[in-house]
């Protein structure tokens, strides 16, 4: 137990070196790209530093495999060096039982970082996509998505108008149920319209089966309503703008996305993607677990043997390699080529699988 707690505080520090280095390099080159985006636009430095700040732990998630590939490397490579590891099996452990305290490591770093990490990367992630947006176009997000349906905001030259709809088809263009709402300038509703459907398309919406209702202070609404069978609203929204206001599924909280699935359902939208983003979230401490399989198998030897440079490229390369491909069973099963639970689990699992081959080789001996 001494030798096992001895091995997680070596790992958990090199874990920490690595994530201080790749946290500054990564700062620095936001700071920079955020610098050349915003500075024409007047953003004070502190708003620039404020981005930064925001925008680095979605980096940060997306790269903890590195980090753990990278600190595992580290790791076993300084056992090598000090002679720590060959003392390790000299006193009849084994090298299989040298990973224990690396996995136990990881496998607690990989459920904080599903359970406590990712809410703080929505979080940030939200709020960065908010004040960029403000910044660039002077706005605010423009959907909402809730139980009671799905809230649009437009603005038009004479104030702003609210939409309501209780359903859509997959891609947004055309909403059923919806009800708009005009406001003047100063807040005040003026109109209020509901219609059976509404299309948008060459920039308006197209209403059928309407009922227009006026709002203005003195006048019966309901008796000066009147009816049409189509109507053409102008409009400041497109189809792409509203599919990039869902924003990614890593800007919602793993622990409230059994709820937005269950409202993008409702609302008919597909949530194939948010499933499996939610599946592949729930793998990441087993995905973590096989990068320190897989770097501790190319540098779990002695550095006397030599080849130690070409292990660690290998070990690095290996890495990326199941990375991309994970990535890449991801993208299939958000086009739903492959089913939501082989896109997210089969990747991390095979992986796992792969790296305990040269790790039994180099325990057999």
């Amino acid at each position: 137990m001494i030798l096992h707690l001895y091995f997680a505080r070596r790992f958990a520090s090199w874990l920490m070196i690595a994530f201080i280095a790749l946290f500054a390099l990564i700062a620095l080159v936001d700071l920079v790209d955020q610098t050349r985006r915003f500075a024409d636009r007047g953003v004070s430095a502190a708003g620039i530093f404020e981005l930064v700040i925001l925008n680095t732990p979605q980096t940060i998630s997306q790269i903890l495999p590195l980090i753990v590939l990278l600190a595992t490397v580290a790791f076993f490579l300084s056992l090598a060096r000090s002679s720590e590891l060959i003392a390790t099996r000299a006193s009849g452990r084994s090298a299989m039982g040298a990973l224990i305290a690396p996995v136990g490591v990881v496998i607690v770093l990989g459920t904080l970082a599903t359970t406590t990490l990712n809410p703080i990367v929505a979080a940030t992630s939200k709020k960065y996509n908010e004040l960029s947006q403000t910044y660039r176009t002077g706005g605010g997000s423009t959907f909402s998505i809730s139980t009671e349906g799905l809230w649009l905001r437009q603005g038009t030259d004479d104030g702003q108008m609210v939409i309501r709809a209780w359903r859509s088809n997959p891609d947004a263009s055309v909403l059923f149920d919806v009800t708009f709402l005009a406001y003047e300038v100063i807040g005040t509703p003026v109109r209020r319209i509901h219609a059976d459907s509404a299309e948008l398309k060459d920039g308006a919406w197209l209403l059928r089966n309407v009922k227009d209702w006026p709002l203005a202070r003195g006048i019966n609404s309901e008796g000066n309503a009147t009816e049409h069978r189509s109507l053409t609203i102008p409009s400041s929204l497109t189809v792409e703008r509203i599919r990039e206001s869902f924003g990614h599924p890593s800007t919602i909280s793993i622990w409230e996305m059994n709820d937005f699935i269950k409202q993008l359902n409702q609302a008919g939208f597909s949530s194939l993607q948010h499933r499996v983003w939610l599946q592949s979230e729930l793998a990441r401490p087993l995905f973590l677990v096989a990068m320190v399989l897989i770097a501790s198998a190319f540098t779990m030897r002695h550095t006397r043997f030599g080849g130690t440079g070409v292990a660690v490229l290998a070990a690095v390369l290996l890495g990326f390699a199941l990375y991309f491909v994970r990535s890449f069973g991801l993208i299939l099963g958000e086009n739903g080529q492959l089913p939501v639970y082989l896109a997210a689990w089969a990747p991390p699992i095979a992986s796992v699988l792969l790296a305990f081959g040269p790790l039994l080789h180099a325990e057999d001996g």
